[in-house]
């Protein structure tokens, strides 16, 4: 598991503590849209006003390049964080450097909150600059970050200032690492992984990092249809990467040596277009009609992949397996994470979920909260699926000594 410092390793008291956060969420006619990202955060936020520190709040929002927006300033974040605490008092500053920003920090008491303005109104942000950290480190005595959704970026809030300060990881950056660690760092076997999607090729270091540390992956969405072109099989009009079909068999032959097995569909729903409620049929894959394209996975494969999972202590699900969004082609990717919630429910598997239309996928199974760990982070979840050193991780490791 990652080494890193937690909240449990800090002494906030009368401390002024910079939460690093990922605030960058949904936004309305002026109004936060949706505020998972900002609850997500509240227990960090809560246990450290409650042992006294004096909170102050770092966030980027949108991409300003650099240049101040009204349009996307934290204002109305910060009015949306205050409702989330019951009322209390959010304290906002017009900037998250310089003299207001200092004036506003300055002025907190022990337990209070402020919400700085948007990070990426400075260039600096995104630069890695180490001038700008030292600025935001200037206004704090404590550095926590509680945003794993960011830490794929070697940004100033998130890499440069973990080296300036005492560093430490918040309460959802902790169990994000932790989660991550438990599916594929020190997993129980046997670990099958599920990947969807629309192409192979935005999935090439995924699958790589993944056949060396998993016993099975399931592979469904559009990627399936390419891996079934470069066995010889015709997909009809299904949406495939001709011209990735040596990579896949590459992939293919990789796994062989890993011992990984490969589990593709044997039968798929197909129709001529993507519409809700157009007629459709299922075919073995192997008979996939001309003028048709495959849109979801078949019942028989589904059977077969939830009786894989059965057998399995660890599942990674990373990817839709079929057209979600448009009935009746969601069906195989809702029974399969039905039939992984219900395993994760009963204690027989621990399940770990990721990216932004898993996520999609599933929740509108109905099956978000019944999951072990659903990470919301998007392009970070990503890079660490492929292997990659995340700065900001890297950052709080190092500064962990």
């Amino acid at each position: 598991m990652a080494r890193f410092k937690t909240l449990d390793d800090l002494n906030p008291s009368g401390r002024r503590v910079l939460l690093r956060v990922d605030f960058n969420v949904p936004m309305k006619d002026g109004q936060v849209g949706d505020t998972t990202r900002i609850e997500r955060c509240l227990p960090s936020i809560r246990e450290l006003t409650e042992r006294g520190a004096r909170v102050v709040i770092l966030s980027h929002f949108g991409r300003p390049k650099g240049q101040r927006s009204a349009e996307l300033s934290l204002a109305p974040i910060a009015a949306a964080l205050s409702r989330l605490l019951g009322g209390r008092d959010v304290a906002f500053g017009e900037d998250c450097i310089g003299p207001a920003a200092e004036r506003l920090v300055s002025g907190l008491q022990d337990g209070d909150i402020a919400v700085l303005e948007n990070l990426r109104f400075h260039a600096g942000e995104e630069a890695n600059d180490t001038g700008f950290a030292a600025a935001l480190a200037g206004l704090g005595d404590l550095y926590v970050n509680d945003a794993f959704a960011v830490s794929h970026r070697a940004h100033a809030s998130v890499e440069a200032i973990a080296r300036l300060l005492p560093a430490a990881a918040g309460r959802l950056m902790q169990d994000e690492l932790e989660n991550l660690s438990a599916a594929l760092e020190t997993p129980e076997r046997p670990v099958a992984v599920v990947v969807g999607g629309a192409k192979v090729s935005t999935k090439l270091d995924l699958l790589g990092n993944l056949l060396a540390k998993a016993d099975a992956v399931m592979i469904g969405g559009g990627m399936a249809n390419t891996f079934l072109h470069a066995l010889g099989i015709d997909v009809g009009k299904s949406l495939c990467e001709h011209d990735m079909a040596d990579t896949a068999r590459e992939i293919l032959e990789r796994a062989r040596a890993e011992q990984c097995d490969i589990l593709l569909p044997s039968d798929a729903v197909v129709a001529e277009t993507l519409k809700a409620g157009v007629a459709s049929e299922t075919v073995n894959v192997k008979q996939v009609p001309a003028d048709k394209m495959i849109l979801d996975l078949g019942p028989a494969t589904v059977d077969t992949l939830g009786t894989h999972l059965e057998s399995c202590a660890t599942l990674v699900w990373n990817g839709p397996l079929g057209c979600f969004e448009t009935p009746p082609f969601d069906a195989g990717t809702n029974r399969l994470a039905q039939k992984a919630a219900k395993l994760t429910q009963a204690g027989r598997l621990r399940s770990v979920a990721g990216g932004g239309d898993t996520v999609a996928a599933l929740a509108h199974a109905g099956v978000l909260e019944d999951f072990s760990y659903v990470s919301t982070a998007g392009g970070a979840f990503l890079e660490w699926l492929e292997g990659k050193t995340l700065p900001g991780v890297k950052a709080l490791e190092d500064a962990a000594g």
